[in-house]
């Protein structure tokens, strides 16, 4: 962030909010991808979020956690009074334990549970383990992805296909059948669809079908849960300055990540954050089958 083109009692600018670009654009990372790799380092709000007490002791599963706009979520979750199970992959272990470290800074729990959401298992054990750890769930946030990139139609093989199915849309159906059981009425439960539901990048086919079926299944689980007292939104992320983003994009990509958005630049995962925190909280207590677009402007509709 910059503070210092904030005058007191003002917002900021938001084409000068976050760092525009260029980027450096050489800075390619193997998949899953981590924090410390990046330049600039995201803003998840460690020092920049204050929370107001909207979710004192609530329980909150987020997949994902360990980085981006999941660290960000994490976060804002424990200043708002939350206790926090995250979910990662074992490789993003180091990330995974910052994350905690920030939850823990802030006076809340974090338990840390590993494993692949593309396994049926582990989703149904993830929630067993948080039930198990803080005797409730309140809150679950869907927010893990797997990206692939292509060029024509030849460049997606089957394990590409499946894969990113499996653990964007599959998982969030297995988790959803694990959580409700546990979740009382004013439980919550949060997905991350992406622009690309509407705008399907032709280089991102598979990715932006999935996030297609996220923005559907959000309002399908709403309808179902609503007449249990439990909400279900989805935000839609615009280009964010995450890990994702050097694993699946070259140099001149990076460079110029958001640069075409009207406001000109790409979010900070903390940019993203209080948008999770309304869709969990009572402050969205009428909110429910919505799809919250954080895009820069880039329109939706």
């Amino acid at each position: 962030m910059q503070p210092d083109t904030m005058q007191p009692g003002t917002n900021p600018d938001p084409r000068e909010a976050g760092p525009r670009p260029p980027f450096p654009g050489d800075q390619q990372q193997e998949r899953p991808g981590l924090t410390t790799k990046m330049d600039p380092a995201p803003d998840h709000g460690e020092t920049s979020y204050v929370g107001k007490g909207l979710l004192t002791d609530r329980v909150a599963l987020i997949t994902g956690g360990d980085s981006g706009i999941g660290r960000a979520v994490a976060i804002a979750y424990a200043r708002e009074g939350a206790d926090v199970a995250i979910a990662y992959l074992p490789v993003e272990q180091s990330d995974a334990e910052d994350t905690a470290a920030w939850v823990r800074k802030s006076g809340r729990r974090a338990i840390l549970v590993p494993g692949d959401l593309r396994d049926p298992a582990y989703c149904r054990a993830l929630v067993a383990r948080t039930v198990a750890e803080y005797g409730r769930l309140d809150i679950l946030v869907n927010n893990a992805a797997a990206q692939v990139v292509n060029e024509g139609l030849d460049d997606l093989t089957e394990a590409d296909i499946e894969g990113s199915f499996r653990a964007n849309v599959f998982a969030m159906m297995y988790l959803a059948q694990a959580a409700v059981p546990h979740m009382k009425p004013g439980g919550a439960i949060v997905n991350s669809t992406s622009q690309q539901a509407k705008v399907a990048t032709k280089s991102m086919l598979i990715y932006a079908a999935t996030k297609g079926a996220i923005a559907s299944l959000t309002i399908g689980l709403s309808n179902l849960l609503a007449p249990q007292g439990i909400r279900v939104n989805c935000v839609a992320p615009g280009p964010v300055w995450t890990p994702i983003q050097p694993i699946v994009k070259g140099p001149d990509e990076i460079a110029s990540l958001g640069a075409d958005t009207p406001l000109g630049r790409a979010g900070q995962p903390a940019e993203l954050a209080p948008a999770y925190v309304l869709l969990a909280s009572r402050e969205g207590s009428y909110m429910s089958g919505a799809l919250v677009p954080v895009t820069g402007g880039v329109p939706m509709y």
